[in-house]
């Protein structure tokens, strides 16, 4: 399972919402057709270690927002490549969650500090707690 703060992903999808009205719409990840189906969201990342990223076009050298889960960052804990492979998958991979799903999710819990993912080899779980 992954958490982050219900501050950072608000800021995440707020960022990525200035991004694209500063700078033409928003990004479909690598890979992806673009001009199909882009829209609001954040990705969840895994690559070294876990994280989200804001989806906003970005100016040239531009850098997205990004805010590592509290058990997969790096930086902080030694064993996340460990945790990064057992919790995401050992290939890199990036799942799009929609912002208004989020937004959603977060106005109905006013109380939750976090948001968690869970994920397995068929589905994503998201659920708001209060820490």
């Amino acid at each position: 399972m992954f958490s982050f703060s219900v501050t950072d992903v608000r800021a995440v999808i707020t960022r990525g919402r200035i991004d694209a009205v500063l700078n033409g719409g928003f990004r479909n990840p690598h890979g992806l057709t673009s001009g199909k189906n882009e829209r609001p969201g954040l990705w969840l990342v895994g690559d070294e270690g876990v994280y989200i990223m804001s989806n906003g076009e970005l100016a040239k050298d531009q850098r997205p927002l990004v805010f590592y889960a509290q058990e997969c960052d790096p930086k902080t804990n030694p064993n996340s490549w460990h945790y990064k492979r057992q919790h995401f998958g050992g290939d890199d991979g990036v799942e799009f969650l929609d912002a208004a799903d989020l937004v959603k999710l977060i106005v109905a819990a006013p109380t939750a500090t976090h948001l968690t993912i869970a994920m397995t080899d068929s589905a994503i779980s998201l659920a708001l707690v209060r820490r």
